[in-house]
């Protein structure tokens, strides 16, 4: 091969194509699973790690931590992503994510352990934005849907392996847990030799191409879905162990219920598209509230296994048509110019939801009460947005 032969084929490697390869998409697909894995990797061996790192008091704060740094950096996430791209922000993310997160295993003591949880959140929030901004660069209307419905599915899906192999691992030694987070490194390799640096332009006419495009005001009702739909798919996750435990599931079958509500979120989330053209975006959103409150109303009440895995199955349904879908009509309602911010304003709101649920043990009464409470929030919220979309559709039709 000639000089200029090796340079042209160099040239065609880092020019984007049309269409993403499979393994690009697999890529792309597997960087999502590190949102959730922020918090598994710990769970499994949560007390031998926290009494390891000196944090015993606190250990449930080695899960919630992460979603407070999600919180406090995503609107920093956002603008870096808008400025330089959503590539070299992915790169970054990667690259804070494995240091910091494998780095934790070598902290002691509750100021640095919990310094590190945070700055692993706020480079959370950067790989879960940048890498939602690059599908949407690399994708466009059906297929962008069904391709954010697998991002979503891919992420319920990595909680329900990333469980299980930390748990294997923490029973050898609690630092092999850590070492899960050098996957990121990994997925950086991956990234860089299977996704071109640039992406494709978007075709004309695409949504947000030609108008102002959304900012942030005008998805306010999205962000706040975000928040109300991770409370209440939390609410669940940290409250049953306590419900399951007075139906006397131990820890492993406790362990498998919560697993199973992960793989019924990603069967909703792939039914996820069909549903949403067959009804609409919003009464899509509307009905995952509904299913979000008939299950935390099933846990209040149930007092056997069999409706308690009725509960299980509405959750993961709940989670499944909502998440998924709100990364997408954020994506379609904003310009490319401020995609990366929109998106980091929902990472934001997402971990929000879940950090929420860390107040959960304060409320006053008891377990009941909580899913009680928690079903009647998404009844009332089901009945808000499905006021506006019909008031919404009223105005559109007089």
């Amino acid at each position: 091969m000639t000089t200029s032969t090796a340079k042209v084929a160099a040239q065609d490697m880092r020019e984007p194509s049309q269409t993403l390869s499979a393994v690009g998409r697999f890529t792309l697909l597997a960087i999502a699973t590190l949102t959730i894995m922020v918090g598994t990797v710990v769970a499994p061996g949560l007390l031998n790690i926290a009494s390891a790192l000196q944090v015993e008091n606190h250990a449930s704060w080695l899960i919630t931590f992460p979603s407070l740094g999600a919180v406090l950096f995503a609107p920093i996430a956002g603008r870096m992503i808008d400025r330089i791209g959503a590539y070299p922000s992915l790169v970054g993310g990667l690259l804070l994510y494995g240091l910091v997160g494998a780095g934790g295993a070598l902290l002691e003591g509750t100021v640095a352990v919990f310094a590190n949880r945070i700055l692993l959140g706020g480079a959370t929030a950067l790989v879960m934005a940048s890498g939602t901004t690059l599908i949407s660069e690399w994708y466009h209307g059906h297929a962008r849907l069904a391709m954010i419905a697998q991002q979503g599915m891919s992420i319920e899906l990595g909680g329900v392996i990333f469980l299980f192999v930390s748990g294997v691992l923490a029973g050898i030694a609690w630092q092999l847990s850590f070492l899960l987070y050098l996957l990121a490194w990994g997925l950086l390799a991956m990234l860089w030799m299977m996704v071109p640096r640039r992406s494709p332009p978007a075709p004309e006419g695409e949504s947000g191409q030609d108008s102002g495009g959304a900012r942030s005001a005008s998805l306010t009702s999205v962000y706040l879905a975000a928040v109300i739909s991770l409370t209440l798919f939390f609410t669940a996750i940290v409250m049953l162990p306590m419900r399951l435990n007075l139906l006397g599931l131990g820890e492993t079958a406790t362990g498998i219920f919560l697993a199973a509500i992960s793989l019924v979120a990603v069967v909703a989330a792939m039914l996820m598209p069909k549903v949403s053209r067959a009804l609409g975006a919003m009464p899509t959103l509307v009905l995952a509230f509904l299913l979000y409150a008939a299950s935390l109303f099933i846990f209040q009440q149930a007092e056997s296994m069999t409706l308690m895995s009725v509960g299980a199955a509405l959750s993961g349904m709940g989670f499944g048509f909502s998440v998924p879908l709100l990364n997408h009509i954020t994506v379609e309602r904003s310009h490319p110019s401020v995609r990366g911010r929109n998106l980091s304003y929902l990472t934001m709101a997402i971990f929000l939801g879940q950090f929420l649920t860390s107040f959960l043990e304060l409320l006053p009464g008891d377990i009941s009460q909580v899913f009680g409470a928690s079903a009647v929030l998404g009844l009332i919220f089901a009945v808000v947005y499905l006021g506006a979309y019909l008031l919404k559709r009223g105005s559109r039709s007089a």
